[in-house]
């Protein structure tokens, strides 16, 4: 089965269309106008083996919110889509992963049962331009629309660039370990997600 899906939203504030190859090899094409979210992105297609084409437009003169959280809704959708009926994968993960001065880690379940831990406290206020705290917003976004529990943990560093880049290398390779076919059958007891 190809784990594909291709996702549009249009709204008053932003313009996004996704294409998402879940069986990928870690090619993308990013295109937002917030440079520092397109490279975390990035990482996100590279580390996780994801074909990502993403486009992505909006309201930045107002601020990156409404860009940076609508990006999360629609790769949600993106990801449970791609997943059809969740047949034979792996479900659980939790991996590790340093930056120079940061360690991180990124544990999911993929359960249908959306829930955000995101435990990142010493992040400058900006990155660039860039306010930190949006990236709070784009796995809240993220896993209410991909259906996960998803636990973020920085253990400490103190490089924002580096505590976030360990971040999004974690949650990549957790995510593709995660959604791994490793049987035929549906991974719960229920017999549905």
């Amino acid at each position: 089965m190809k784990r594909f899906s291709f996702i549009e939203r249009q709204t008053t504030e932003t313009n996004i269309s996704i294409e998402l190859n879940i069986d990928g090899s870690g090619n993308f094409k990013i295109d937002t106008p917030i440079g520092f979210f397109n490279h975390m992105l990035e990482q996100l297609a590279k580390h996780g083996k994801f074909d990502i084409t993403l486009k992505a437009k909006g309201d930045v003169h107002v601020d990156f919110h409404h860009l940076v959280e609508d990006v999360g809704i629609c790769l949600g959708k993106a990801f449970y889509e791609a997943c059809g009926d969740f047949k034979g994968i792996k479900r659980f993960s939790s991996i590790s992963v340093p930056m120079d001065d940061s360690l991180s880690n990124v544990t999911i379940d993929i359960s249908n049962r959306p829930f955000l831990v995101y435990n990142v406290k010493k992040l400058k206020e900006k990155i660039k331009d860039f306010d930190t705290e949006l990236f709070e917003e784009f796995f809240r976004a993220f896993v209410s629309n991909f259906r996960c529990n998803l636990h973020i943990n920085n253990f400490y560093g103190s490089n924002s660039h580096h505590i976030i880049e360990s971040i999004f290398k974690a949650f990549a390779l957790s995510l593709n370990d995660a959604l791994q076919i490793i049987d035929s059958s549906v991974p719960s007891t229920k017999g549905v997600l």
